[in-house]
């Protein structure tokens, strides 16, 4: 679990360095309304790092719900996190990383192999948790660089 936590924190340096030099204007820049831009990619990332902090304090807890899920596209366009800016979501994402990462480090390998029951209905562990959330940082930071070639054809 020691390397998982190692590169579960360093998905923040992989964001910073996906985002470096781009101009706000090109941060939100969407090739359509329905699509997101970077900002808004990066916003998400947030979101799921805060709803995966739960998740695990979840599973600490003991609970026997099913762990949550979230409204993805709802949450960023009722946040509006086209109208913030990079800085602030990627310090945001930073913070929740390094907290976690305090609590992944005083866990047991007991306390890693506890499990709850996903949206999907999968019976998952903590160490699945971070394993999916590392993961699905690196999905998405296909998709940033997928909208910076967009918009250099745009």
């Amino acid at each position: 679990m020691k390397s998982y936590i190692e590169d579960f924190l360093n998905t923040h340096g992989l964001l910073v360095a996906a985002v470096d030099g781009l101009s706000e204007e090109q941060a939100r820049w969407k090739q359509k309304p329905e699509v997101w831009s970077v900002q808004e990619v990066l916003a998400h990332l947030v979101d799921h790092s805060i709803v995966t902090s739960f998740r695990i304090r979840d599973i600490l807890a003991g609970t026997t719900v099913q762990l949550p899920a979230f409204q993805q596209d709802a949450w960023v366009s009722g946040q509006y996190a086209n109208d913030g800016n990079v800085s602030d979501i990627l310090q945001a994402f930073h913070a929740l990383l390094q907290y976690n990462g305090l609590l992944l480090r005083r866990l047991t390998a007991a306390d890693k192999a506890k499990t709850g029951v996903n949206f999907k209905g999968e019976t998952v562990s903590i160490t699945d948790l971070i394993g999916a959330f590392i993961r699905h940082v690196h999905r998405h930071l296909d998709q940033i660089e997928r909208i910076k070639q967009a918009a250099m054809l745009a």
